[in-house]
């Protein structure tokens, strides 16, 4: 595997141990605390989509007040590929995606060459079929406390919201301040409870701009305000932790790699998904050792290439379930450097986009944790 990855680190400090840390520190006593995170009543979870580590550290003076808490602090990994549904769902699980099945953004539906979107959920796929797994907030509600998912109200129903987040309370909050007040009655109105808020809207900057852009660094500013009024709105023995689905990496139309039309990519292939900086490529019967070959000569100096078994021992996945295996691309290609993978005819706009995700590079795969308490000890890292 190219020297300049990494992989998650499942069950020490990634988000699949966030919310059964916080829920453990709530005095949920049956959710591991591999975080080791202090006792308190009340917590608060800030989730800013595409706010990678690497960035922010990169970009202090637009977030004075992230800055101020990521002094001292480590980062957590993200799961892979890192890439939103799959990190959502791992947060709200407390697994890796080898546990709970959302295992890219696009897949191929097993027995089909149907794909799933998994941020659209486009189809007919049962969310809770597809995703069965209790979530962490159905585990805190048994243990006696209010969870509550506070985000934008276009997501709440969707399939994705109801595999990641069922168990939850919906709270629709369409603005920033909308969030921060939001929150503060949440935190207000139980004495053991659980607040989770998404914040989507940096991502989309980052998407379209890029997280070398003006658009980022600014609303990256906006983003700094929110947690900085959601600390001042903790309760007494209460925590506010800040973390983030992935990162990203800036493109340009010299980086991208059409691997939807050449032949020599497109032989043996059955079904393209994942997404630009990881693929899932599922072949057709007896083509796997091929299409690997093909790839892997092609994009040598583009992608680390591998097969699913050596991607699923690689512990990119985590644990993997049985079941689960068919859902992962029978080859897959994890995009280098700056390098986009892209499919323009099928994927027209993604394949435009400045910022991408998914891979392995730090830029995508580390994400921050920070910390502010209302109990002894203040505000400070959260992992030690």
């Amino acid at each position: 595997m190219d020297a300049a990855f990494e992989v998650p680190r499942y069950g020490r400090a990634s988000l699949a141990d966030l919310l059964p840390s916080v829920v453990s520190s709530l005095g949920a006593v049956e959710e591991p605390n591999p975080l080791g995170l202090p006792p308190v009543r009340r917590a608060c979870v800030l989730l800013v989509d595409g706010m990678g580590w690497e960035a922010l550290a990169s970009r202090r003076g637009h977030a004075p007040f992230l800055a101020s808490l990521a002094d001292g602090a480590s980062p957590i990994t993200a799961g892979f590929p890192s890439t939103t549904a799959t990190s959502l769902t791992t947060l709200g699980t407390g697994a890796a995606p080898g546990q709970h099945g959302v295992v890219g953004l696009q897949v191929a539906i097993p027995g089909s060459d149907r794909v799933l979107h998994q941020l659209r959920w486009n189809g007919d796929i049962d969310p809770e079929t597809w995703q069965p797994r209790r979530t962490v907030y159905e585990r805190a509600e048994t243990a006696g406390i209010a969870t509550s998912y506070i985000a934008a109200g276009s997501y709440e129903g969707s399939g994705l919201t109801l595999a990641s987040t069922r168990g939850s309370r919906y709270v629709a909050a369409d603005s920033v301040t909308e969030l921060a007040v939001q929150a503060g009655a949440v935190l207000s109105s139980a004495d053991r409870c659980l607040a989770v808020v998404y914040h989507s809207d940096l991502d989309t900057y980052g998407h379209m701009f890029g997280v070398d852009s003006s658009h980022w660094r600014l609303h990256l500013g906006q983003v700094d305000r929110l947690a900085e009024q959601l600390a001042n709105a903790l309760p007494p023995d209460a925590a506010l932790y800040i973390t983030a689905d992935h990162g990203m990496v800036d493109t340009n139309a010299g980086s991208r790699v059409d691997v939807e039309s050449p032949p020599e990519l497109s032989a043996g292939v059955r079904v393209l998904a994942g997404e630009a900086r990881a693929r899932h490529v599922y072949t057709r019967p007896g083509a796997q050792e091929d299409v690997l070959a093909a790839w892997r000569q092609e994009l040598a100096a583009r992608a680390d290439v591998v097969s699913r078994e050596q991607a699923i021992s690689a512990g990119l996945f985590g644990p993997v379930s049985e079941e689960l295996r068919p859902r992962i691309g029978d080859v897959l290609a994890l995009a280098r450097g700056d390098t986009a993978l892209v499919a323009p005819r099928s994927e027209r706009v993604e394949s435009s986009l400045v910022g991408q995700h998914g891979s392995l590079t730090p830029d995508e795969l580390r994400v921050p944790l920070l910390s502010v308490s209302t109990a002894s000890g203040g505000a400070g890292a959260a992992v030690r």
